[in-house]
């Protein structure tokens, strides 16, 4: 089973299970318990109902501890494994695996708003996000897919194929802090199928005025107002 006492001290499987190194999630984990705290308060049920019985009473938990709430999610959304599987690795079946996957959702959304790196959804805030202007106004953007389960219909089938990865999938359009490495913003999910440029034009993702933007070759042509676009060139030697 997998648990955090278990992988605390191997921090090459840490990062790699979770995308954090030990020190960042030590750093998540009170944000994410005083956010589970407010969503679920002790004195209600899962389903908001007031308590019969206090807390801790009846069987344990399959997640008891916080540490394992917390690395149970991040787990998913770094793996994104079939829910079946993910819920092989922490003793749960897929029923369960999915109710806990949607009710610690919402903690981990809260937990990175409380500290200031929840990426912005909305694109009409990106210019002034504080997170765009940390450091320098230097941005970069690029599309990132991830796999999703092959839709039953043909036509949704043919939709969300991609042809760079070869599966179905979904994409994001992600904006970057050069500085910081940070997530600025998180554009709306599209189908795999749906070009870089195109899902830009169609999110109008503001960078901040007078900022430098990189891109590569999935963004040619794209040139928004008020910034300064860099696109990386091959070099001719590579090419003969």
């Amino acid at each position: 089973m997998l648990t955090y006492t278990t992988l605390q001290d191997r921090p090459r499987e840490f990062l790699a299970a979770t995308g954090l190194t030990h020190a960042e999630f030590v750093r998540l984990l009170p944000a994410f318990a005083t956010a589970y705290a407010l969503l679920y308060p002790s004195e209600k049920t899962a389903e908001g109902k007031p308590r019969q019985r206090r807390a801790g009473g009846g069987a344990t938990g399959a997640l008891p501890h916080m540490e394992d709430k917390l690395l149970f999610l991040l787990v998913f959304q770094k793996t994104h494994p079939l829910q079946t599987m993910h819920g092989f690795q922490f003793q749960l079946r897929q029923p369960q695996t999915n109710d806990w996957i949607h009710h610690l959702l919402p903690v981990l959304r809260h937990a990175f708003a409380a500290l200031g790196v929840a990426p912005e959804r909305d694109a009409r805030r990106v210019a002034t996000s504080a997170l765009a202007l940390e450091g320098a106004p230097d941005v970069a953007i690029d599309g990132t897919e991830r796999r999703r389960q092959r839709p039953p219909d043909a036509s949704q089938h043919q939709e969300q194929y991609s042809g760079k990865t070869k599966t179905p999938t979904d994409k994001h359009l992600l904006l970057v802090n050069a500085h910081t490495d940070k997530v600025v913003s998180l554009g709306p999910t599209v189908a795999g199928q749906k070009h870089d440029k195109q899902t830009a034009e169609e999110a109008q993702m503001p960078s901040p005025t007078n900022a430098t933007l990189a891109k590569d070759t999935g963004l040619q042509g794209s040139e928004p107002a008020g910034v300064l676009t860099r696109q990386p060139k091959k070099n001719p030697k590579a090419r003969s």
